[in-house]
């Protein structure tokens, strides 16, 4: 029994191997160059609709100015009352949100 040919065959699949894969790769250098990769971002339908949101809060005032001045010219008439009862049960709703969240 000839071990040898054995070595031989697999030696020839590998070499064989090499100079495809070889060929592979030059041909993939000739057709790439040495241009950087393309690279592409594919955002889905909802990334895009929360991207559009996100710019429309951006465009929102941080401060809306006629709230402010509804609330400034209550308080100067001496119009403005807190209602001390709901403000008590919205510190303790906002209270068992926190503990239970």
């Amino acid at each position: 029994m000839k071990i040898s040919k054995v070595d031989d065959a697999a030696i020839q699949a590998l070499q064989q191997y090499q100079k495809v894969d070889k060929v592979q790769n030059e041909s993939n250098q000739k057709v790439g160059g040495n241009a950087a990769p393309e690279e592409k971002v594919n955002l889905s339908a909802k990334a895009r609709d929360i991207q559009q949101l996100k710019n429309a809060v951006n465009q929102l005032p941080d401060v809306r100015d006629d709230k402010v001045h509804e609330l400034k010219d209550q308080v100067d008439k001496g119009a403005y009352s807190v209602n001390g009862q709901k403000i008590a049960e919205k510190m303790v709703t906002e209270s068992l949100l926190d503990i239970f969240a």
